[in-house]
């Protein structure tokens, strides 16, 4: 099969497209063959060694972990699925996405993909909208409650301002000048523009004394403590990327990624069906171009997600 390739750790430049055996599914698992792929941060810090030390990966490693395709086979005990089957799936660190064919789990972090959605829109839910969706549960914050999201466009953010307006919340929401049609679109009731506000500044004086909860997924570390001031006394921080334990003013800090709990894959496909779930694709590159979307990527803004189609 071909796919998309690191030799080693290493820039992205040096991704190479070239031919690997076929996976054969162990018991419990799916072969799938891929039509889209989607991208993910988590894609470029494996690739290039940023992770190796919490995630190290085998080389040749194949990066991807949105999965949206057929399945072909399926191994021992495998009762959800038969070939044929349209699937999409996360497929965690264990990746492989940008090839033709990958193993998956028959787990919860799989499910059938809707005959309404396009293999792209298949390949575009599943990180996003299982991250957004497990971050907006750990929040835990009742509907009328303000939310401040912090990186709104990208292909989390854009699903945690959906995610969070259907949950009640009033959303204000990080973006560029030219983002707002965007991310109004996506039911944000405020858009703070990054690059002309002080985000804290701005949040404090649409929502005096600050919102209940902040979502940050362009941050890490100590770089929270900015967005958590954004944070009313007693407030929350939500974030995917990990920071300190604790922030000044009462501010509790919450950190969690990805999950997919039995059947929240499957709802959210269905939600997406009946229009109450956006699936924002940026940009869609053929996988002869996978290496050049990885590029773009990691080097351009980026509204919602880009998919690779096979």
């Amino acid at each position: 099969m071909k796919a998309l390739v690191a030799r080693s750790y290493g820039p992205l430049e040096e991704l190479e497209i070239a031919e690997l055996p076929t996976p054969v599914p162990g018991p419990g698992q799916l072969l799938v063959r891929l039509e889209a792929a989607a991208l993910n941060a988590v894609d470029k810090a494996l690739i290039t060694g940023a992770l190796r030390d919490a995630i190290p990966v085998t080389h040749p490693f194949v990066p991807g972990v949105d999965v949206s395709g057929t399945v072909e086979s399926v191994g021992e005990g495998v009762t959800r699925f038969v070939p044929g089957d349209p699937v999409i799936a996360w497929n965690s660190v264990a990746s492989g996405a940008l090839a033709e064919h990958v193993v998956i789990d028959d787990a919860p972090s799989a499910a059938r993909r809707p005959p309404e959605l396009t293999p792209a829109q298949g390949a575009a839910l599943p990180t996003g909208a299982l991250t957004a969706a497990a971050l907006v549960d750990l929040a835990d914050v009742p509907s009328g409650s303000t939310a401040l999201i912090v990186g709104a466009t990208g292909g989390v953010g854009s699903y945690t301002v959906q995610l969070a307006r259907r949950a009640g919340l009033t959303v204000l929401a990080t973006g560029r000048a030219d983002d707002e049609a965007f991310l109004r679109g996506l039911g944000a009731d405020h858009v703070l523009d990054y690059r002309a506000v002080g985000i804290a500044e701005e949040t404090h004086r649409l929502v005096p004394g600050g919102v209940d909860v902040v979502f940050d997924m362009a941050n890490a570390g100590p770089a929270l403590a900015a967005t958590a001031a954004a944070a009313r006394p007693g407030g929350r921080l939500v974030s995917p990327l990990g920071g300190p334990p604790a922030f000044d003013r009462d501010v509790t800090a919450l950190y969690g990624g990805t999950r997919a709990t039995e059947g929240r894959l499957a709802s959210l496909a269905a939600q997406a069906v009946k229009g109450e779930l956006r699936i924002p694709i940026d940009a869609d590159y053929p996988f002869a171009e996978a290496r050049q979307a990885l590029l773009d990527f990691a080097g351009r803004h980026v509204k919602g997600k880009i998919t690779v189609t096979f």
